[in-house]
């Protein structure tokens, strides 16, 4: 099992972000840590410290491909990355009718360009030195598109579907690639909802269940089990099926 000592992370500042880099906030540990807000990625430093990792933490946003390749290769340069977390993420709906076309844009600009943005600049040391890890958060909502969140969903399912060739692509360079998949999650993201999140799950322990994944090198981590087996078997049915039923689902904000 890979014991991971140079950690870089986007979206660290709250949610599931913030929880993983607690997780593995540890002595001999170096931190890098992004999230546009610098005074939450203050406070989540702080808790990191007191675990005894080194942390660094910076106001970036993963839209701007030149601030995110100028942070990503200082941090490689400081301490040779060792795992990249690409999670930094946004989310939208259509409760307030269809989505409009610049709400899509934003979400597809984050969700999906905010991931190249981070794993492109930490490829070539990775590369390089023949091991590292990345891992790209996706959603269980990647396995089906959900008429209540479709550029959300469309989003995830770009992400799953690259990082599972990506793995395949950058096995013989010894560099591991995970597609984190969770369910619901206690976060901001989530709090907005107004609907039953079956099987809602604590950010500390969603945290864990990625960190054992990533050390373990997973293909997929996706979680909770009960919700990943639902979500994956939704997936597998006919449109003709399963589409009325979708249908009638809530739909997200």
């Amino acid at each position: 099992m890979t014991q991971f000592q140079s950690i870089l992370i986007t979206g660290a500042s709250s949610g599931i972000g913030a929880a993983i880099a607690e997780e593995f906030a540890a002595p001999g540990v170096t931190l890098f840590l992004g999230g546009r807000s610098i005074e939450r990625l203050a406070a989540v430093s702080e808790a990191c410290r007191k675990r005894g990792a080194t942390v660094e933490a910076t106001a970036v946003d993963v839209v701007n491909r030149a601030q995110m390749e100028e942070w990503i290769t200082a941090a490689d340069k400081k301490v040779p990355l060792d795992l990249v977390i690409a999670n930094a993420g946004v989310s939208g709906g259509t409760l307030r009718g269809m989505e409009k076309y610049e709400k899509t844009r934003a979400i597809f600009d984050t969700n999906i360009g905010g991931v190249l943005n981070t794993v492109f600049p930490a490829l070539p040391g990775m590369r390089a030195r023949r091991r590292g890890q990345i891992g790209l958060m996706a959603s269980l909502a990647a396995y089906r598109g959900l008429p209540g969140a479709p550029a959300y969903g469309a989003s995830k399912a770009a992400v799953r579907v690259w990082g599972e060739s990506l793995r395949g692509n950058l096995r013989k360079k010894n560099v591991g690639v995970s597609v984190i998949m969770p369910g619901f999650i206690k976060s901001q993201m989530t709090a907005g909802n107004k609907f039953p999140m079956p099987f809602l799950m604590e950010a500390d322990r969603a945290a864990r269940i990625v960190r054992r994944g990533l050390e373990k090198n997973r293909p997929r981590i996706a979680f909770p089990w009960p919700m990943a087996c639902l979500a994956w078997f939704i997936g597998i049915l006919s449109p003709g099926l399963i589409d009325p039923i979708l249908d009638r689902l809530p739909k997200k904000d």
